[in-house]
């Protein structure tokens, strides 16, 4: 061979071998160009002497979605696994992705992030959590509300009930050698409702309707957690009806739709109001009663100038104390009391200013007896029958209506 071919042929290997120059490694991660699919793998250009197989048992590991991204003339990372074929190397697919998982928990180690995860199972000793093809651990002692006094039955039923939830986490430890992922909720937590705290309060708007978790019951109304920032529905904002304590309507846990009443950025306070949601009884109140109607109403505060009393949730009548006694009487309290439960006849309805008014002097003794007796069949025999609640006429000419409407009534019912 002249001396010339020679040097061109000494220059051609010398070119293949520098193409060959960075051959892989076991454990390395190279980019390559899928050039071929088929059911016995996937051949991978990997810009070296030999191609990259990804065998099939490795593509069985991936998900479904994620295989069919796998196709001709895409880009893919690829762990090498073994380089000790004369004709290929064998790499995975699977492990590269895995590996990259890894690099996104040191990241976040380092970075000190806070991410979401969803809870997929437990054990004794705390909650695992999957971050992407990765099993992490978070510990009991980094678990919010757990604490070690609690019982191991109570402890047990708590983590049941995080399955499948979401929790703000934060990666505190990793070890790769060790397949090691420790996260902690704790940690997370209050500079998660911070960040969402802040979020929630810009995008919230008056007049939303948002679903939220009674998250605490207070003498003065429920806070519900909107996802991050806690609102208040105060008492009077839980129902058209008259609720004593909040324990009455809901319970801690409860899912419950609100409407967003007001936003005081400034001091980040959100009102709410559930009752707005509720049908306003006062609204179709003509629909349901009429003057001289039969009505029952339970006595629900006694003032100077009559007694409240409720002729359904949401709806009270005022009865005067002029309508209270056919005799005169000095003081509600010497008729009725809290509590009571008595047969009422509507005398004027005032569906605008939310005012029935209501009389007991108005019922007749008859009517009385005849409804009496009906609440004691009631009581022992379950029996319904609305006959003693009929239209009927009455000689009103005794009572003055003019009463319940005089000034003193009006002022103190606008109080």
């Amino acid at each position: 061979m002249p001396d010339e071919e020679m040097t061109s042929f000494e220059e051609l290997e010398a070119l293949l071998n520098q193409h060959d120059y960075d051959m892989p490694e076991v454990g390395d991660i190279r980019k390559g160009l899928i050039v071929s699919v088929s059911n016995q793998g996937i051949i991978v250009d990997l810009g070296l002497k030999r191609d990259g197989l990804v065998p099939t048992s490795d593509l069985n590991k991936l998900e479904p979605q994620e295989r069919e991204e796998l196709k001709v003339d895409e880009d893919v990372f690829v762990y090498v696994q073994q380089t000790d074929q004369p004709d290929s190397l064998i790499v995975s697919v699977y492990l590269a992705k895995l590996n990259q998982d890894w690099i996104d928990a040191e990241n976040l180690l380092e970075s000190g992030d806070v991410i979401e995860g969803e809870i997929a199972g437990y054990n004794k000793g705390g909650a695992i959590v999957e971050f992407g093809r990765i099993r992490g651990f978070i510990p009991l002692s980094h678990l919010v509300d757990f604490n070690p006094g609690m019982s191991d039955r109570k402890r047990q039923q708590k983590l049941a009930k995080l399955r499948s939830t979401q929790l703000p986490l934060k990666v505190i430890e990793v070890d790769r050698k060790r397949k090691r992922l420790v996260l902690s909720q704790r940690e997370a937590q209050r500079e998660w409702e911070d960040a969402r705290r802040v979020e929630l309060l810009q995008e919230l708007k008056e007049g939303d309707v948002r679903t939220g978790r009674v998250s605490g019951l207070r003498d003065f109304g429920v806070f519900v957690d909107l996802g991050g920032a806690d609102g208040l529905v105060h008492i009077s904002e839980l129902a058209w009806h008259r609720v004593d304590h909040p324990r009455e309507v809901l319970k801690v846990g409860d899912e419950i739709e609100v409407y967003v009443m007001r936003i005081d950025k400034e001091h980040e306070r959100i009102s709410l109001s559930r009752k707005k949601l509720l049908g306003n009884p006062w609204d179709t109140v003509e629909e349901r009663y009429h003057i001289n109607q039969l009505v029952e109403g339970k006595i629900t505060r006694l003032v100077d100038y009559g007694a409240f009393a409720e002729i359904e949730p949401g709806v009270e009548g005022l009865l005067h104390v002029s309508q209270l006694s056919r005799s005169s009487v000095e003081s509600p309290g010497e008729v009725v009391q809290v509590g009571e439960t008595h047969l009422l006849r509507v005398v004027s309805i005032d569906p605008r200013r939310q005012r029935i008014g209501l009389s007991l002097k108005a019922v007749t003794a008859t009517e009385q007896i005849e409804w009496m007796a009906h609440r004691d069949l009631s009581d022992g025999a379950g029996a319904e029958d609305d006959d003693w609640a009929a239209d009927d006429e009455v000689d009103t000419a005794d009572f003055d209506s003019d009463d319940f409407e005089d000034e003193e009534t009006e002022d103190a019912a606008d109080e």
